[in-house]
């Protein structure tokens, strides 16, 4: 399974401890497309590709060959939101993880999205259990349907 996992990097690096635990436990489950969003050596420039242009295509190539896609949606991020809707678009199952947060409440765009799946979580054990059980219900779904990954 290809799993392309998407965080914030120009919108900010806060959460990249994060990023990193939720990828290593993705990683358990198949192939982390881009693992580097997780990297604490990565800045806010976004310095992960010799130029803009390289960095989008290669991001595109990589989502289009995924199975799912797994974002890490607390930190706001543009980029972040242009990989949900394309990955939308594209009708690849989506789960949105997020640490509530009353002064920054999630994106209606995100929260109100239809065939995202939305869950909050406080502790990575949770957002674990939550990954676990989108994979597992991902997987049933292909199995019943005669698909795999």
């Amino acid at each position: 399974m290809k799993i392309y996992f998407a965080g914030a990097i120009r919108g900010g690096r806060e959460d990249a401890g994060i990023y990193q635990a939720v990828i290593t436990y993705l990683s358990t489950f198949g192939e982390v497309l881009t693992e580097h969003v997780g990297d604490p050596g990565l800045s806010v420039q976004g310095d992960d590709g010799p130029n803009d242009r390289y960095i989008h295509d290669r991001d595109m190539a990589w989502l289009r060959a995924a199975d799912l896609l797994v974002a890490e949606v607390s930190v706001p991020s543009l980029g972040v939101g242009y990989e949900l809707g394309w990955a939308s678009a594209l009708g690849k199952p989506i789960l949105c993880l997020y640490r509530p947060a009353v002064e920054r409440p999630l994106s209606a765009m995100i929260a109100g999205g239809p065939g995202m799946t939305v869950k909050g979580y406080a502790r990575i054990d949770e957002a674990e259990t939550i990954i676990r059980e989108f994979i597992q219900n991902r997987l049933m779904d292909r199995r019943l349907n005669g698909k795999g990954f």
